[in-house]
């Protein structure tokens, strides 16, 4: 498949099996939690779908003029892959592989701006990759330390900045959810995380929430079980072990 923007032809190959990536550590320790955050309580919840996929700080491709260009967000929810995910172990190849990325997510971890890069020459900036190359639906930019977020969402092929709703969330259509900033601690690490919530409001947990919630709802029953058999005994009836 073949199309056209800017001064680009595009095209959607697979990357080679001897294309050599870059070797870049994340930029921010807070990075890998954030990201895996994100992922567990959608997994948790049955929101990713067995040929869906999330990525992180991973490339995902697109061939310019002949020239492969590979960003790699911080976090992205493709909805559908189609190939198996022997595929894309090193990289995924939108229209070729599967759909365009619903999500793509940057923490923002350094002053130089990059995640608002338009660069338009080769090799673009990750702004112009994913607005007018991938043409991602959703944009978000999160600075984890201030808890600063903005989303943009693709409108009349460019990202119109969006407004939160009353609960300072906002609404991703294409996986019925809302997206908002929660503050709370999570590995150790105090401070500012996304979270998601349903339609209904209710937050999408942790694993450890719900092992929490299951342990105080171990404790109340064991609480019920003793004060039956302190009333059982006070009426003279010895209770069943």
């Amino acid at each position: 498949m073949t199309t056209f923007t800017q001064d680009y032809q595009i095209t959607w190959e697979k990357l080679p099996d001897d294309y050599k990536l870059p070797d870049d550590p994340v930029d921010n320790i807070n990075q890998p939690a954030l990201a895996a955050a994100l992922t567990e309580s959608l997994q948790l919840a049955g929101k990713i779908s067995a040929n869906a996929l999330t990525t992180t700080n991973y490339g995902i491709c697109a061939t310019l003029n002949n020239k492969m260009v590979i960003k790699a967000p911080d976090w992205a929810f493709i909805a559908k892959i189609n190939v198996s995910r022997e595929e894309v172990i090193r990289s995924y190849t939108p229209q070729l592989q599967g759909d365009i990325p619903v999500i793509v997510m940057e923490f923002v971890s350094d002053t130089q701006e990059t995640e608002y890069s338009i660069k338009a020459t080769y090799p673009p900036g990750k702004w112009f990759f994913y607005e007018r190359i991938l043409k991602v639906p959703n944009y978000i930019i999160f600075e984890p330390d201030r808890g600063s977020f903005e989303m943009y969402c693709l409108q009349n092929e460019q990202y119109i900045l969006q407004e939160p709703n009353e609960n300072q969330r906002y609404w991703i259509a294409e996986i019925n959810l809302y997206l908002g900033v929660w503050q709370g601690t999570r590995e150790n690490r105090p401070g500012k995380w996304l979270r998601w919530w349903d339609e209904q409001g209710n937050l999408l947990p942790w694993g450890t929430e719900l092992a929490e919630q299951e342990r105080q709802r171990a404790e109340q029953e064991r609480q019920r079980a003793q004060r039956l058999a302190a009333q059982l005994r006070a009426a003279g009836i010895e209770p069943e072990d």
